[in-house]
């Protein structure tokens, strides 16, 4: 785990936080534009990220190019933790400090498919950006969609830039949704070994579907789920 007393670590390239890819440079300056602020730099890649890279959790957990911020964003697909290290990468390029943490969540927005490939309804190691912003770090969680967050009756989640965006704790209709059960802390770039050890334990996952990931289209499946 990283020393949230230093922020140089968190301005410098990774492995999977890839700052210094030429995408990345290029998408965030066409993002970013003309804003004056740091904090106006950041709403917009927030939601260029939230709603243009479309959340897919059947990509192949077992390869690193699941987890790269390039990769994602060439992509146009990522999940928690790809989405979160290319909002992180876009800052970095712009000045910002940022960096990615984790938590292990319940009510999870998931299709009965994915919850019988995972064999369980907690989500380990689910991803969040914290970015120094206005002096304090603010964490922000651009995954879902709007688009998938509409398929199933969710609010997609808001950020000011000011306060933490985190979780849809509530759906709609006001009923319980997803509750974040365990903070795992935050790091300079993505513990890519940790993540994949604990999705070895935890998950039912095979080691066919962990290298190639699951057929199918999950915004789709939500979709009929929520019609259901």
């Amino acid at each position: 785990m990283t020393d949230s007393s230093d922020h140089r670590q968190y301005l410098v390239p990774g492995e999977f936080v890839d700052s210094d890819h030429p995408a990345i440079i290029g998408h965030a300056a066409d993002i970013a534009g003309q804003a004056e602020t740091p904090l106006d730099r950041v709403l917009r890649l927030f939601y260029a990220i939230r709603d243009n890279i479309y959340y897919d959790p059947y990509l192949p957990m077992g390869k690193k190019t699941s987890y790269r911020a390039s990769d994602c964003l060439q992509s146009g697909r990522g999940w928690c933790v790809s989405k979160a290290a290319l909002l992180a990468a876009c800052a970095r390029t712009q000045g910002i400090a940022a960096r990615v943490g984790y938590a292990d969540v319940r009510n999870h927005l998931a299709t009965p498919r994915l919850l019988e490939s995972l064999g369980t309804d907690i989500f380990y190691w689910h991803s969040y950006c914290d970015l120094y912003l206005e002096g304090k770090w603010v964490k922000a969680t651009p995954t879902f969609n709007k688009s998938l967050c509409d398929k199933f009756g969710i609010r997609p989640l808001e950020f000011d830039g000011r306060a933490d965006s985190l979780f849809h704790e509530f759906d709609r209709e006001g009923k319980r949704h997803m509750e974040y059960i365990r903070f795992r802390g935050t790091y300079a770039d993505v513990p890519f070994t940790e993540i994949i050890a604990t999705f070895a334990a935890k998950y039912r996952e095979s080691d066919k579907e962990l290298e190639e990931g699951l057929e199918g289209d999950f915004e789709a499946e939500a979709g009929q789920v929520s019609q259901a």
